[in-house]
């Protein structure tokens, strides 16, 4: 890396008025975490507790690039304070930066060895959620998968330490799906932001046009065309799956929990008939019971294509035994 990028834009100025120590950083950057529990992976009850305060660095920093590319900057400012988020990362690789996120993300990077290229990879996806409305072929939604998603599941490896490239590649699998399905299911919520991430070449492969996206039409074209993205997003799942199998503990599990989940919101859009031009699906306490108990007894079983959808089933009986069992020894496949 050369010298650090300019910053164009003031952010964070209270912030970094403010004297911190590191103990400090760390506990500003859990408070952020926990305040905003529903984004927040399974992950903060499964990953050990010595790592948890990292974990929470690295959420800090994705949380705050994210607030600012859609709600706490005009959107005219929005590329300059993002440019300037990233211009912080940069000169903390050099010298300490007196703001709580950067204090705890360098000290994360440093006892982890974590590329910083990782970091800028998902500041470079919020930027193009400022700027990029539209994505020509599924290559370039997945392009943009692989700044906004993969990094994340690659920081969780190397936090566990896991470094091996051919698991970073099972991981892209898993967290670009993942990215995938939160699109399918958001479609409403996106066509509010007019950002549109289903490939328009597919949306021209099943003659649905823009217009009847922005106006509802929920046609047998476009059931069709979001079947089509739900099945090789199913598919894109289970190429990862296997990536649960090198690793141990509670990673295990808590990958388990990712797929099961991801799998869970494309299963939701199917039952919804593919409709998410006016609903988006969510999970209720039972579903994430349910996400539980078959990462802890049947993972295998649950990725089998379903023959046909219950329209409710009742979710094993997990005690809080069986979950430290399983996360410490490993579960069963």
């Amino acid at each position: 890396m050369s010298n650090p990028t300019p910053q164009p834009y003031p952010i964070d100025e209270v912030l970094q008025k403010k004297r911190w120590n590191l103990a400090d950083a760390f506990r500003y950057c859990e408070r952020l975490a926990r305040n905003h529990y529903e984004n927040f992976p399974v992950g903060s009850v499964l990953i050990p507790k010595p790592l948890r305060p990292y974990v929470w660095a690295i959420y800090a920093f994705a949380r705050r690039a994210d607030d600012i590319a859609d709600e706490d900057f005009p959107e005219a400012e929005r590329l300059p304070a993002l440019n300037a988020w990233q211009g912080l990362l940069e000169k903390s690789q050099f010298v300490p930066v007196n703001h709580p996120v950067f204090l705890a993300v360098r000290e994360t990077m440093r006892k982890f060895q974590i590329p910083t290229q990782l970091l800028v990879d998902l500041v470079t996806a919020f930027k193009w959620d400022v700027e990029v409305k539209r994505y020509p072929a599924f290559k370039d939604v997945l392009y943009y998968c692989r700044h906004s998603a993969n990094p994340v599941g690659r920081l969780v490896l190397l936090l566990f330490g896991y470094r091996d490239e051919a698991l970073m590649l099972l991981s892209d699998k898993i967290c670009s799906a993942l990215q995938l399905a939160n699109f399918w299911q958001d479609v409403s919520v996106d066509l509010l932001k007019n950002r549109i991430y289903i490939p328009l070449e597919d949306l021209q492969r099943f003659e649905v046009a823009e217009a009847e996206l922005f106006e509802k039409q929920f046609t047998p074209r476009f059931r069709e065309l979001l079947r089509f993205q739900v099945e090789r997003t199913e598919a894109m799942f289970r190429e990862g799956a296997p990536l649960v199998y090198g690793t141990k503990g509670r990673l295990r599990l808590e990958l388990k929990c990712t797929v099961l989940g991801g799998m869970g919101i494309l299963r939701k859009v199917r039952r919804l008939d593919f409709n998410t031009l006016e609903t988006r699906p969510t999970f209720t306490k039972g579903d994430k019971a349910r996400i539980l108990g078959r990462a802890l007894f049947g993972f295998r079983r649950a990725l089998r294509p379903p023959k046909a959808e219950p329209k409710s089933d009742a979710a094993p009986v997990v005690t809080e035994k069986t979950i430290a069992v399983a996360a410490d020894e490993g579960t069963p496949p």
